[in-house]
């Protein structure tokens, strides 16, 4: 009875989603519609077009934790490269590249 309770635990365990996931992580659709998937990548997080127009176009990498990044931003559109940060909701992921650290946009991206 034991190894069955324990083996119900550890199955129910491995079935959930892991709490510890970063909220970045995930898909999430741009504003022009297409889709962006963010993974984890070499200590930090890359975002890449896996959709739409842009499509297989690597447009950031930025490192951080618990809702908050920093990093670098590309547009996909003529592959210019900002500063840039990130901050999660639940459902949303807000974007700003800057250049000169003046001149900023920020897009709000919903979850896939």
């Amino acid at each position: 009875m034991k190894s069955f309770v324990l083996a119900t635990v550890l199955a129910a365990a491995f079935a959930t989603p892991s709490l510890s996931a970063e909220p970045i992580l995930g898909k999430w659709r741009a504003p022009g519609g297409g889709i962006v998937e963010v993974s984890s990548c070499g200590g930090s997080y890359c975002a890449t077009v896996v959709s739409g127009r842009h499509k297989g176009k690597a447009v950031g990498r930025m490192s951080g934790s618990d809702g908050t990044y920093e990093g670098q931003v590309t547009d996909p559109r003529d592959d210019r490269t900002y500063s840039g940060s990130a901050t999660v909701s639940t459902t949303q992921l807000k974007l700003t590249g800057c250049a000169l650290k003046v001149f900023c946009k920020t897009q709000v991206w919903t979850r896939v």
